[in-house]
C-alpha cells in the first residue's frame, strides 16, 4: 500500500530521516511513534507530497486517496453536519450535478453511483461521526464559527473521517479531544475499512486500534506487528540481541587486532597478518543501542503536611457569570492523599471546577472550607494563559527567586528540564513540550500539598508521560487530574469524579465500565436501557464480584512467583559450590549430595514454573471481557 524507499529528509540543514525504507501493508492500522523532534510530521509531509524529499522517494496506488486533518478549522458561517458532508467530493459534484441534469442516460448513471457510494445514508453517517466527537444534535445545526478553536479542530477531524480515504494520516488526534472523545476514536480507528498511520503518544489508542508500530528512531524506521505494549517487548529483545552481537562483533575485532599487531613483521605468519588486517578494513561493527535519555520531571515535597479535608464544599456553586452558575449542588471533600481523575465531555465544566479548586473562581454560593496554609498548583490546559510570551525561562523563575544568584536560577530551570540553549528563548517559541515542563515546574515551584493538572500530556511524548507518571506517583500531596490519556489516570488515580448535568459527583466504578459506558452509549445494542445484562448497577455487581473470586487466584500467583524466585536464587547457590570442586576434597560425596539437590530443586523449578503459566492463563482468560 505504502511503500518508503531510502528515503532522507532535513529541516533547517539538520538530518532527520536518513536513507530509510518501510514497506506498509494495505488495511493496517499503524501507529508512528518516536521522541518529540524525530521528524514524524515532516514524513506525513513528505507522504502527502507537502514537502520533497532529499533522496529516496515514497510509492503509493494510483488513485489512492490520502486524507489527512486540515491545517486550519473550519470557521465559516456553515452548519457542522453540512461541513462534513461536503468533505465527501464525489457525493458533492454528483448531488450538484443531479440538480441540473437533464440527459435520461446521464441521470441513471448518477443515481446508480450515488447509491453505490451509499449517499442517502450520508447524513446519518456524518451526524453519527459528530456524537461520537461530542456535537449533539442542536450543536450540529450551529454554524462552525460559534465554536472555539478546539471545537473546530474536531469538525476537521470528522470530515476527513467521513471522506473515508484509502490512507488516513492522523497527527496528534486526541490533541484536542477529550477521554470520551478518545475512546470514541479508538474504537472508530479500529474498525476503520482501510489504512490508517497515526502519530501518537497515547500508549492506550496505540494499543487498542493499531495493529502494528512503526518506530522513528536514530533516522531508521523499524516496522513491528502488534500494539504498542508488543512493541515495547519485540524492541527491548531486539535491543538486548543487537548490544550482544555488538559485544561479540568487538570482541573478534579486539581479537584480529591482537594477531595482526603480533605477527605483522613475522615472515612466518605476515601474509595470514595481511589477510587479517584486509579483512579488519572490511569489518563493520554493530552500532550501539542509544538510550533517548529523557529528563524527569520533580515535585518537591510540601514543606508541611495539612490535615484532612484539605477542601470540603457543601452546597457549592460556581460560574463566570453572576446568576448563571456552571457547576451547582456541589457537595464534595478531598482529603490530603486523595488521587482524583475528573470524567465528563469537554464543556461540562471539568476546567471550570479546576479553577474553583484552584481558587481562581470564587464560589456563588455554598459553604467552602480550606485547611489553613494549603498550597495548591494548578497546571492550566492553555499554557500560554499562565506564561509570559515574551519572558524566557530564566525570567519567570527569576521573578519567583528575586535574590537568588544567577546560578541557582538556572539550576532550578534545569531541574524542569529545559536545556541550556533554551533557557533563554522566550516561552512563546518554546516547543509544546518545552512549555509544558516550563508550566509543569512553575505549578510545583511553592512545594504544594495538591496539584490540579488540566490536559497535562498534550504535548508530550510517550517516555516524557512514563516520567510524569513517577513524578506524580512519588508525589505525597493530592492531585485532581484531567486527561484524555487513559493510561495516565489508571497509573496515578484512585478516584473517579464525573462532571455531568451541572455537578460534581462520584462515579461508581472504573475506568473500563465508563469507557464500556462512552463506547457503548454510541454503538450497537444499546437501545432503551437495561436490555443487554441488566442494569448498570448491577453489571457493577457482576464485576466487582468477578474481582472478588480471582482475588484467591491472584493471591495464589504470587505465592508461585515467590516459590520461582526462592528455587532460582537455591539453585544459582548450588551451582556457585559446584562451581568450586576443591572445596569438597575432604569429602567428596558431598558433591553428589549436591548434584543431586541441584536436580531436585531443577525438577520443583520447572514444575512451578508450568503451574505458574497455567494459572496466568486461567486469570487472563477470567479477566478478559467476552
Amino acid at each position: 500500500m505504502l511503500t518508503i524507499t531510502d528515503l532522507s529528509a532535513r529541516i533547517a540543514g539538520r538530518l532527520l530521516i536518513d536513507s530509510a525504507s518501510l514497506a506498509l501493508p494495505a488495511g493496517i492500522k499503524a501507529g508512528l511513534v518516536g521522541p518529540n523532534g524525530a521528524g514524524k510530521s515532516t514524513l506525513f509531509k513528505i507522504i502527502t507530497g507537502e514537502m520533497a524529499s532529499e533522496t529516496g522517494h515514497v510509492s503509493i496506488p494510483k488513485n489512492t486517496r490520502i486524507g489527512q486533518v486540515a491545517q486550519e478549522a473550519p470557521a465559516e458561517d456553515t452548519a457542522l453536519v453540512e461541513i462534513v458532508l461536503r468533505a465527501d467530493l464525489e457525493r458533492s459534484r454528483l448531488m450538484k450535478e443531479a440538480e441540473t441534469a437533464t440527459d435520461p442516460n446521464r441521470i441513471a448513471e448518477i443515481q446508480t453511483r450515488l447509491v453505490d457510494i451509499d449517499a442517502h445514508s450520508a447524513e446519518a453517517r456524518a451526524s453519527s461521526i459528530l456524537a461520537g466527537l461530542g456535537f449533539d444534535q442542536d450543536a450540529q445545526q450551529r454554524p462552525a464559527s460559534s465554536f472555539s478553536g478546539g471545537w473546530r479542530m474536531r469538525v476537521a477531524l470528522a470530515s476527513v473521517l467521513f471522506s473515508e480515504p484509502d490512507l488516513l494520516l492522523l497527527d496528534e488526534p486526541t490533541n484536542y479531544l477529550d477521554l470520551e472523545g478518545t475512546l470514541w476514536l479508538e474504537e472508530y480507528i479500529r474498525r476503520y475499512p482501510h489504512t490508517v498511520l497515526i502519530i501518537s503518544h497515547d500508549r492506550d489508542l496505540l494499543n487498542t486500534a493499531a495493529n502494528a508500530i512503526v518506530h522513528l528512531d536514530q533516522k531508521k524506521l523499524t516496522f513491528y506487528r502488534g500494539g504498542f505494549d508488543q512493541f515495547e517487548r519485540q524492541k527491548a529483545e531486539r535491543d538486548e540481541h543487537q548490544m550482544k552481537a555488538r559485544e561479540k562483533s568487538l570482541a573478534a575485532r579486539k581479537h584480529m587486532e591482537a594477531f595482526v599487531e603480533r605477527f605483522r613483521a613475522k615472515a612466518s605468519k605476515a601474509r595470514q597478518a595481511q589477510s587479517r588486517l584486509k579483512a579488519l578494513e572490511k569489518m563493520g561493527t554493530v552500532d550501539a543501542v542509544i538510550e533517548n535519555n529523557v529528563r524527569g520531571f520533580s515535585f518537591p515535597r510540601p514543606d508541611r503536611g495539612v490535615a484532612s479535608p484539605i477542601i470540603a464544599i457543601e452546597g457549592g456553586s460556581v460560574g463566570y457569570t453572576p446568576g448563571s452558575p456552571i457547576l451547582k449542588r456541589l457537595d464534595l471533600r478531598i482529603d490530603a492523599d486523595d488521587r482524583i481523575a475528573l470524567l465528563g465531555s469537554n464543556g461540562n465544566g471539568k476546567s471550570t471546577f479546576a479553577k474553583f479548586i484552584a481558587g481562581r473562581l470564587e464560589a456563588e454560593d455554598g459553604l467552602i472550607r480550606t485547611a489553613p496554609q494549603l498550597k495548591t498548583g494548578f497546571f492550566a490546559q492553555h499554557q500560554m494563559d499562565d506564561l509570559r510570551p515574551n519572558e524566557s525561562a530564566v525570567a519567570h523563575v527569576r521573578a519567583l527567586m528575586p535574590d537568588a544568584q544567577e546560578a541557582r536560577v538556572r539550576a532550578r530551570v534545569a531541574q524542569m528540564g529545559l536545556t541550556a540553549e533554551k533557557m533563554n528563548t522566550p516561552a512563546k517559541d518554546l516547543s509544546g513540550g518545552e512549555k509544558a515542563r516550563l508550566l509543569m515546574g512553575l505549578s510545583a515551584f511553592h512545594a504544594p500539598n495538591l496539584m490540579i493538572l488540566d490536559e497535562p500530556t498534550n504535548h508530550l511524548d510517550i517516555d516524557s508521560r512514563a516520567a510524569l507518571i513517577r513524578a506524580l506517583n512519588d508525589f505525597p500531596g493530592a492531585v485532581i487530574l484531567i486527561s484524555h490519556d487513559r493510561h495516565l489516570i489508571e497509573a496515578t488515580v484512585d478516584r473517579l469524579w464525573i462532571v455531568k448535568d451541572g455537578t460534581v459527583s462520584a462515579f461508581d466504578g472504573d475506568l473500563e465500565d465508563y469507557r464500556q459506558e462512552v463506547v457503548g452509549s454510541s454503538g450497537k445494542g444499546k437501545k432503551g436501557g437495561d436490555s443487554d445484562g441488566g442494569s448498570k448497577a448491577e453489571k457493577r455487581k457482576q464485576a466487582a464480584q468477578a474481582r472478588a473470586d480471582l482475588a484467591p487466584m491472584k493471591k495464589k500467583l504470587k505465592d508461585y512467583e515467590a516459590l520461582v524466585e526462592r528455587l532460582g536464587k537455591q539453585i544459582q547457590s548450588l551451582d556457585a559450590e559446584l562451581a568450586n570442586p576443591a572445596q569438597f576434597a575432604d569429602a567428596p560425596y558431598k558433591i553428589a549430595q549436591k548434584t543431586k539437590q541441584r536436580g531436585e530443586r531443577a525438577a520443583e523449578l520447572a514444575k512451578a514454573e508450568e503451574d505458574w503459566l497455567l494459572l496466568t492463563s486461567q486469570v487472563e482468560e477470567a479477566e478478559t471481557p467476552e
